[in-house]
Order: structure tokens, then sequence, then C-alpha cells
């Protein structure tokens, strides 16, 4: 897989895929998100990226939301801890179209005052309907509870007292304060020639001016592990727990994925759900789930069952992890849990999507893009003896913090 690179004077990066596809997928990623926010802008950046598309100083909102629909394409965006995305999907003939849009609506977003009130109304929406998903909102009270009093612990959306205190001026601080151009990719997968993709980008974004981030993010606090319950008054009982893990930069990150997978990975073949579904019945959805941050990480496993059903479930959840960390895989398991998950990395690149987004993640944090082959060869490369000092580390039941809704 071949990658085409280039960096703008004002030290925004391009990354470029060629593809032989009809459909073509562009973004700009910023290395900005929640938690870049302080105490009393909590929500803002999340509520930057719904406003962005509500008037630029040439377009007003249903011109941009048109502009790509126009020829059938779509735009859309999202906001993580650590990053806002803006991107594009549409035909290889609209390039020029797409680039030029997302460096508008990035860029030269007016945010009108009277859009912006109404807008609250739709995020504080947002936020309600969040409230009455427990198997969602309960990853984002646990990463509170682990990261207790620290930016990274709060959630993305806010809180509605914070978000209808927010003012145009906020924005325009939060936006001066941490959209840095040495900290922004636009990241490219289509059917275009290198060069001519260049001139467009060097046209958008090359006259925006230079903002090099001369800060750092502050570490998170020393963790310590918690048991808590809270009381939501739900039908089933919502149970999540886990540890801190290794950073974006700890080359352990690789065999902690892997262990991720064989214990709660996407496939049906999973240590638990085949110990909880398949086997005992006792869980729908059981997943394990690892977030690598610029400088921490989360590992969890996360369960939804019935009351009665919450203590064995526990009991067979704590054996499974006991076994990882006592017994080694043999070679036959080690194979099939390395050829499962180079299977899933291939089948994730087929879609260009996601492709887009990875390479520009990677380039961002990077500064480069391992190829599918040293991909591979990364996950090749994990023996059972690092699995197993892996899953010491990271599932040592001292270390856990457990949440629980009932």
């Amino acid at each position: 897989m071949v990658f085409e690179t280039h960096t703008l004077s004002n030290g925004i990066r391009l990354i470029h895929h060629s593809v032989n596809a009809n459909v073509a997928h562009c973004g700009i990623i910023l290395n900005t998100g929640s938690r870049d926010e302080k105490e009393e802008e909590w929500g803002i950046a999340h509520y930057i990226e719904h406003v962005v598309f509500k008037g630029t100083t040439k377009r007003k909102a249903y011109h941009i939301l048109s502009r790509m629909e126009d020829v059938g394409g779509e735009l859309n965006a999202y906001t993580t801890k650590e990053e806002t995305c803006i991107f594009s999907t549409f035909l290889d003939k609209d390039y020029k179209r797409a680039v030029e849009l997302i460096s508008d609506i990035t860029f030269n977003s007016i945010f009108p005052e009277k859009e912006l009130e109404k807008e609250k109304e739709v995020i504080l929406d947002e936020i309600n309907s969040y409230k009455d998903s427990p198997s969602e909102l309960i990853f984002d009270d646990f990463e509170e509870l682990i990261f207790k009093d620290d930016p990274i612990g709060r959630n993305i959306l806010g809180t509605p007292k914070h978000v209808k205190k927010f003012k145009r001026d906020d924005i325009l601080n939060f936006i001066k304060n941490n959209y840095h151009t040495d900290q922004i990719v636009i990241s490219s997968v289509g059917n275009i020639n290198f060069s001519k993709l260049v001139k467009i980008v060097e046209k958008y974004f090359g006259n925006i001016p230079e903002n090099i981030r001369t800060t750092k993010r502050e570490k998170p606090n020393s963790y310590e592990a918690r048991t808590q319950t809270m009381i939501k008054k739900t039908y089933q009982r919502h149970c999540i727990m886990g540890n801190i893990a290794y950073d974006l930069d700890d080359e352990r990150r690789v065999p902690l994925s892997l262990l991720t997978n064989i214990l709660g990975g996407p496939g049906m073949n999973s240590r638990l759900n085949l110990t909880l579904r398949e086997r005992h019945g006792l869980a729908y959805n059981i997943e394990a789930n690892y977030t690598p941050y610029a400088d921490t990480g989360v590992f969890s496993i996360y369960f939804g069952t019935d009351e009665g059903n919450l203590d064995k479930c526990l009991s067979l959840i704590n054996k499974e992890m006991e076994l990882l960390c006592t017994k080694k895989l043999g070679p036959g398991q080690l194979t099939r849990a390395k050829n499962q998950m180079i299977g899933q990395i291939a089948i994730s690149s087929e879609n260009n999507e996601n492709l887009m987004l990875s390479i520009g993640k990677s380039f961002l944090l990077y500064n480069k893009v391992d190829s599918l082959e040293e991909l591979y060869q990364k996950v090749e490369s994990i023996t059972a003896e690092q699995l197993l000092e892996v899953a010491n580390e990271i599932l040592n039941k001292d270390l856990l913090t457990t949440l629980m809704y009932k």
C-alpha cells in the first residue's frame, strides 16, 4: 500500500492513498478534542463540531449542507477526547468541491448567534438521548471514575449547564488556542493524481496562518482502583470493569490489542462471548475494549444482564481473566488469534472511508503510516510470553475499577 505525503509551509500535512474507484474520501483531522478543554469549556469541542456547519463568510447553513449533497456526496464530522474530524465522501470528479468546502467550514465559520442558540437545544436533546442509553452512558461514567477530576475523564458532550453558557467568543478562543497547523492532517483516499491534489490543498489550505503548538497536554493524575454502584433504575444490570492501559507510543499496545480481541473482541468466538452467551445464556452484550490515548489508555470489559445473573457473570469473567494471567496460550491458540486479528485488519482496510480516517490519524500522531504488511508483521511477532505479561499487568484483579448500574 503506497502513501504520498506533502507538508504545507504553515505546517498542515497531507497524506493520500490512490485507489481505482469512483468514490473518494477526504477529511481534515485536528489533534484537539474534549480533553483540551478548560473546566468552563466542558463540551465546547463537540459544540464546535455542530456549529461549524451553521454558516461561513460566504455560505449560509443551507448552502453548506447542500454543497456536497447536491452532487450525491456526504458531509460528516466527529469529536473524540483527542481529535476533531470533518470529512466528506463524494465522486472523484468533485475533489475540488469537497476540499474547498472542508477548508471553508473549518477556518471561515462565523458562528451566528441565532444559530448557536438553536444548536444548543439540539445538543441538549443529544445529551438527554444519551442518558436513555445506559449501555453507552456507562462507558463515559467509567472513564470519569478512573480519570477522576481530570479533563480526559470528562464526557465529550458536556453538561446542559456548560452548553447553555457558551458564547461566540468562547468558540473563537478555543479555536485560536487549540487549532494548531502543525497538528492538522488532510487525509485522502481516492482516484486523483497526487500533484493535482497538492495544488488543490495548497490553494485552499496554504493561506491559513501558521499556528504552532507550544504546550503539552498534562498527563492524567495517578490511578487508583475503585468500585462504585450507581442507581439508574434500568431493567438490566449494566457493569463495566477495567484498568488504565498503555498509551499510543507504547509498543505493548499491539499485544494488548490482541489480548483484548481474544478476550472480548467483535468475533463471536471470543472467550467472553463463548462463556457468557453461548455456554450459559447469561448476556446478550459482552465485549472487551482497549482505547490508547496520547499519554495513557483504557482497557474495559462491559456486559449487561438480568439482576439475578450479575454475580455469576462476574465470576465467569474473573475466571477467564485469571486463565489469561496464569496459562500461556498454546501454539495453535496463538496462531488462530493472530490470523483472526490479521483478517479483521485486512477487512477493515477494504472500507476506504475507514482507511482514510485511519491513515490520517496515524500520520497525525506518528508522521508515518505502517503498511498492511508491517501491521501484519507486528501481530505475527507477538509471543505467548508477551501476552501473559500484558495480561498480568492489565487484568490484575487488584488494579481493576468496577462500575455497576442498578
